[in-house]
């Protein structure tokens, strides 16, 4: 690989560590372009000619210009490493069902729960709450008996659920009643290459 990947993301943002732990997990070359999403950056252009949608992550891959956290992971390890896929059918449909959950609960969840501590958004306690409890109470059944979400080894679903699942007490959602969950996430944290978001003095975390 004879050039960089840019990145544009912003530092606090759990859809754009899922892009920059990969790339690093992988050690594939990449640059990180802050986007200014407090002033609006990323609602003006040049970035809407990046992304209509005005959200980050964005990245730019050659000719390539590729948006949404799951579709560029998904992007990514079909172009630089295709190890992090499915290997047969059946795999393929548990890693689409945990990338659903991560655009999803997930994100309605702990993602929004963060959201609206760190960043001041104006979403509902109790649902972001009833959300998360669902997701991390599914995952942490799961993981009772899975070392990963999708496979006997970790892939891009596991990417996906990691941030806002580790950094769901930064809005005020405890980890501590999900012993499975925990130790799935320090096993991604393990992992060689391994890098980790930014924190915020915000909620359970401070």
């Amino acid at each position: 690989m004879s050039h960089k990947i840019r990145v544009y993301r912003h530092a606090l943002s759990g859809h754009c560590h899922r892009v920059e732990l990969f790339l690093a997990l992988n050690n594939i070359p990449h640059e990180l372009v802050d986007v200014d999403l407090v002033n609006g950056e990323h609602k003006k252009e040049p970035f809407l000619t990046l992304n209509p949608h005005g959200r980050v992550p964005v990245i730019v891959d050659g000719d390539a210009v590729i948006s949404d956290s799951n579709a560029i992971l998904v992007y990514l390890a079909r172009k630089y490493a295709p190890h992090w896929l499915a290997t047969d059918l059946i795999e393929e449909a548990e890693v689409n069902k945990y990338l659903t959950l991560a655009a999803s609960e997930i994100n309605h969840g702990p993602a929004a729960a963060r959201l609206r501590l760190v960043f001041g958004a104006d979403l509902q306690e109790a649902r972001t709450l009833q959300l998360a409890t669902w997701a991390f109470e599914q995952l942490d059944k799961h993981l009772a008996e899975n070392t990963w979400v999708a496979a006997n080894k970790p892939t891009v679903a596991d990417v996906a659920l990691y941030t806002y699942s580790a950094h769901a007490p930064e809005g005020n959602i405890s980890l501590e009643p999900y012993a499975n969950l925990r130790a799935y996430l320090k096993r991604i944290e393990a992992l060689p290459g391994f890098v980790p978001m930014q924190a915020t003095k915000v909620g359970l975390a401070a």
